[in-house]
């Protein structure tokens, strides 16, 4: 090679150290959130994951990298403390110069409020289906509030009357345990609603674009491509759950009325509520009743939690079982988990029914 070629090699290959240099360092939370700012970041640069695959974000303790991640931060993507309040101390000692975006309070989130109790649909809501309500069927919003609130009002009598061993200091006791796990105004697990997914690439993208104005243009084509991917998605999640919309499901813990909403299939209960912590006695024998009363078909586990509880929950019950996993837990992170993680949650789900 001449000495002019050599010359040239090597100021291309410093170049591009200091536009690789250049690149923001970015730090995500969890797993999902991480695959959806690698894919906007795809070709550019690649984000730090904070909470490992596998753990639970509603306790975790940080890694020395994990917190040299946040140190080094230039810019912070979290859904915010609802779902990690532990998190929020630590963003503001270990990056206190780093832009930081709350994904659950960005501009056009989808934000749905915590939901209460571990039943989600009232009988009279049920036989209206049976009989053929599909308008009621087809409204999200107003199906999934109006199951809720009939639950809450109508339904309350008739389950008093139908659970006699569920007493008032069982009451008593599910609410003192629902104190000691205090959260926001909104459920955090938005991630699962590929319609946030879509909002949010875009709200990352112009995040990346003002901290690295050079790469705007592959940071805005990366999320235009993320979004009609996660398009494609949306439908074939669709297909596969037409067939099994009869079928009733219960899940481990509250989190996922965001997919439940976006796909229009709507679970019947929780063993445990949105935060997963350990239910009560009588939340569990209320979960049991419904299972049987109500012909439950699946109930649904999940790889971070006790599998114990399923059981529990199953004894007695022709119910079938399967597993979700709202993290992705045992797939690959990076920018391809994501349409994967929805994709799974759709196939396990018909799967068990």
């Amino acid at each position: 090679m001449s000495r002019k070629l050599l010359t040239l090699s090597l100021t291309a290959a410093l170049m591009g150290a200091a536009a690789y240099a250049d690149t923001p360092q970015v730090a995500v939370d969890i797993v999902p959130v991480h695959s959806l700012v690698a894919r906007v970041m795809d070709g550019v640069g690649t984000p730090d994951l904070i909470i490992q695959p596998g753990a639970s974000p509603h306790e975790y303790s940080l890694r020395p990298s994990e917190a040299a991640a946040l140190q080094n931060a230039d810019l912070v993507f979290w859904i915010g403390p609802d779902l990690t309040p532990w998190l929020t101390d630590t963003i503001e000692t270990l990056a206190p110069d780093a832009a930081v975006t709350t994904l659950l309070e960005a501009d056009g989130t989808i934000e749905l409020e915590f939901r209460e109790g571990s039943l989600f649909e009232a009988h009279d809501d049920h036989e209206e289906d049976e009989h053929g309500d599909d308008d009621n069927h087809k409204d999200d919003d107003d199906h999934a509030n109006e199951a809720h609130d009939d639950h809450k009002e109508e339904g309350h009598n008739d389950e008093k009357a139908d659970h006699d061993d569920h007493s008032d200091d069982d009451h008593d006791d599910e609410e003192a345990g629902h104190d000691e796990h205090d959260h926001g105004d909104h459920d955090p697990h938005a991630w699962l609603s590929p319609q946030n997914a879509m909002t949010w690439m875009n709200v990352i993208a112009g995040q990346l674009s003002a901290a690295d104005p050079d790469n705007a243009g592959a940071y805005f084509a990366n999320a235009a491509a993320g979004r009609a991917e996660i398009k494609v998605l949306i439908g074939e999640v669709t297909a596969t759950l037409d067939p099994v919309r009869d079928g009733r499901f219960i899940v481990f813990h509250d989190a996922y009325q965001y997919f439940e909403m976006d796909f229009n299939f709507l679970a019947s209960g929780a063993i445990s509520m949105s935060d997963a912590s350990d239910p009560s006695p009588a939340r569990i024998a209320e979960i049991q009743d419904w299972i049987a009363d109500q012909g439950i078909d699946c109930v649904l586990a999940e790889p971070q939690f006790n599998p114990g509880l399923v059981a529990t929950v199953l004894e007695g019950s022709d119910a079938q079982t399967g597993i979700l996993d709202p993290l992705g837990s045992d797939l690959e992170p990076g920018s391809a988990l994501y349409p994967q993680l929805i994709q799974n949650l759709s196939t396990a789900l018909a799967g068990c029914m």
